[in-house]
């Protein structure tokens, strides 16, 4: 699937400081509310470009924060591998899905994103959270909001196929 549109980033100190404040009530630096989170810490921008490579991290290291996220309206993320059995139950929960970005793409990926901006927790450097303008972004679903995982129908699959 092609994504088009806005994305915004989030890692591991981003992902802290946002539930943190959820966690004391206080406001997020914008509205999760049917937003998707990808997690990424761009390279520094060549001239021409909106950002340097822009690979997917271990989506893991951020389970702990992830359901708060979801429940406060967060409609999906984007990253690599395997979510918490916590994460899968606040996905179907609310409703939400999880895209993966092929890691070891980086470059490839930057050529999708059309803009860039810094909107919050600057002083994170690469790891701030940023607004994306995407357009054509490679993702595929793995984990659907029904909480059906790739990572465990895939293999399931290819074990049935091979014993016949």
């Amino acid at each position: 699937m092609r994504l088009f549109g806005t994305l915004y980033t989030a890692r591991d100190a981003a992902h802290k400081r946002l539930a943190a404040c959820l966690a004391e009530g206080k406001p997020l630096p914008f509205d999760l509310r049917g937003q998707l989170l990808y997690y990424v810490g761009p390279a520094p921008a060549s001239p021409g470009h909106a950002v340097g490579p822009a690979g997917p991290t271990t989506s893991g290291r951020m389970d702990s924060y992830t359901p708060a996220l979801l429940d406060a309206g967060l409609l999906g993320m984007i990253g690599k591998g395997k979510r918490s059995p916590e994460v899968i139950a606040a996905m179907k929960r609310n409703g939400a899905v999880y895209f993966g970005a092929v890691g070891g793409a980086a470059a490839l990926i930057a050529r999708r994103i059309k803009s860039s901006e810094v909107i919050a927790y600057e002083d994170l450097g690469t790891e701030a959270i940023h607004r994306f303008t995407v357009a054509d972004f490679p993702a595929i679903v793995l984990i659907d909001s029904l909480g059906n995982d790739l990572y465990e129908i895939g293999p399931a699959k290819y074990r049935t196929l091979s014993q016949e």
